[in-house]
This record gives structure tokens, sequence and C-alpha cells, in this order.
């Protein structure tokens, strides 16, 4: 199923892929065009601002939706109180800067929010988001809802669930009968292995104990290579985005059959972007990229090609 499809219309299930099932007979190399800027949130105000994680989404009448972490420079992460939201006509812009979409709600437990997601489920959009408190070993991973993506209500029960250390960066999509989110934690609540999780609902609001689907050699507790998870399922396999690796504006991409095991040795791609997310819009694919001292958002086209592995 097509990225399109999967966040952009009424969902349908896309294929359930395990050891054993048809695939495609070799995966593809990821790599990416030229990326050019397509938005600036620095636009009308006194000073630069950075957007960081971030997410896109298509409304019902074909407008393009901005959402992402927004502050003025230099990068300041605990004092991101509120989410950027910038509209368009086509991906590559022009965009225009809106109202905030969603404010850090110190009552629900916030202090900082992080990471936006939204998808859309028949007339619904869910924003799953990370809405820090001040003990990083019990993040917070969060949900608020809408039907015109200007306007939301946080799920009235409280946060989905918490984990450590800084579970952050949710990314939902839909493996066969289930949804599926993946975000960047630690192999334990205090620090260790920066891992990719994973849990599973049939329902986007109570969700499984949590698994491990990617552990990265490297251990410590903020930050990470495990960062921005992102899972694209593409000609038989599946393919995480996970950064910042190698530099700060850098994002590995590997490969798998499983959607819930990915290891070192799938890796597939290296690209110049940083929070990375990809959206293929009738058959154009897509990846972005974003962060602190960057200027704004970024677009580069995403290419697959045949690899002989």
């Amino acid at each position: 199923m097509t990225i399109a499809g999967l966040l952009f219309g009424a969902l349908a299930a896309p294929p359930s892929m395990a050891a054993g099932d048809p695939v495609a007979s070799s995966p593809d190399t990821v790599s990416a065009g030229t990326f050019t800027k397509i938005y600036d949130p620095s636009i009308g105000e006194p000073q630069q601002w950075y957007v960081n994680d971030h997410t896109f989404i298509q409304d019902t009448s074909g407008t393009w939706h901005l959402f992402g972490i927004t502050h003025a420079e230099p990068a300041d992460p605990d004092h991101e109180i509120e989410f950027a939201h910038a509209t368009a006509p086509s991906m590559t812009g022009p965009w225009t800067k809106q109202a905030p979409a969603l404010t850090v709600d110190p009552g629900y437990g916030e202090t900082h929010l992080w990471a936006p997601q939204v998808i859309r489920v028949g007339r619904v959009y869910y924003m799953f988001y990370a809405g820090g408190g001040p003990d990083h070993t019990q993040a917070e991973i969060n949900l608020a809802t809408s039907t015109d993506l200007y306007h939301w209500t946080r799920l009235p029960s409280g946060p989905l669930f918490r984990d450590g250390y800084d579970a952050r960066d949710p990314m939902v999509t839909r493996v066969g009968s289930k949804w599926v989110l993946y975000y960047t934690a630690t192999s334990a609540p205090t620090g260790g292995n920066h891992v990719v999780r994973y849990r599973t609902s049939t329902d986007l609001t109570h969700w499984s104990a949590s698994a491990t689907a990617f552990t990265d050699p490297a251990t410590g507790t903020f930050g990470g290579g495990t960062e921005s998870p992102y899972v694209v399922f593409h000609h038989g396999w599946w393919y995480l985005f996970i950064g910042p690796r190698g530099d700060y504006v850098g994002t590995d991409v590997f490969r798998s059959r499983d959607p819930f095991s990915f290891s070192t040795a799938g890796l597939t791609g290296h690209l110049a972007s940083h929070a990375a997310e990809v959206v293929e819009d009738h058959g154009t694919w897509w990846v972005s990229s974003a962060g602190w001292g960057q200027g704004g958002v970024w677009l580069a086209p995403l290419m697959w090609e045949k690899s002989t592995a």
C-alpha cells in the first residue's frame, strides 16, 4: 500500500510481511536527490526559528498540512512548547504559516511538545506526539484528535503510555490487522542501548506492551541514532529510516522482510536528512529534512533502485 493511501485516505490494511511470505526477488537501495527549502518558519518573525521533527498530511480538499516541533534559535528542546502548522496546495509549496496547532498543557503533565505524527482514519485525524514531563525515564506518548486539522482535543484519559529514556518520535502505520506505533527509546528506562520500540493496537488508544524492532550498539540516554523512526513498505520489503547517524544531518535506511525486526546488517542507504519523513504523492516519492540550525524544512525526491543483494 502506498504512503499516500496509508496516511492521507480512509485507511485499509497493507500486507503483513514476515519470513516465508512472498516478497520481491531483491530489495531496493534508497537515495535522495537535491534538497530544496520549502518552508521557513522565520518569515514574519523578529528572529530565526527552526522546525525539527515534523509530519505531513493532505486533507480531504487536497491541501497539505505540515506540523512540527518549533522554537526560536538557538536549540532549546526543553522549552519547545508549541507545534508549528503550515499549509500549502502541494508538497513543494508555497507554504503559509498558520497559528500553532497545539500548545503545551501542564495540567496534562506536559512541559514540552515533541515530534508529532498525524494520520487520518475516516473523518478523524489522529496526532501522536511526545508530551514530555520532567522525568525523562517516564516520557509520555500522547494523542490528540481533530476533524479539521486546526482544532485539537487531547485524549481525556491521559497519555497513551510512558517509557524511557525520553521515549518519543512516534510513528504509526498499519501492519495486517493491527496498528503499529514505532518510537525511539532506550533498552532500560534509565538508559542503555538506543532502540526502536514498537507497540500494537486495534483501536489507536489502547496499546500493547513494548517490544524492540531495532537495537543500536551505541548506548546513552538523551538522543542517539534511533531517533525519528519512519517505517515504509515498498516492493515487498520494509524500510526503517532513523537518525541522526554519521552526522546531525544524516539518516540511515535499513531493510527487512519483517516489520518487527531490523538490524544494522540491513543497511541499504544513507540520506543527508535530519528527522526524515517519507511521503508518496501520486507516484512521486519525497523525503524531508529539518532540525536545529537548518533554516526550515527541506524536501528532496526519494529514489528506489533495485539492489543486487
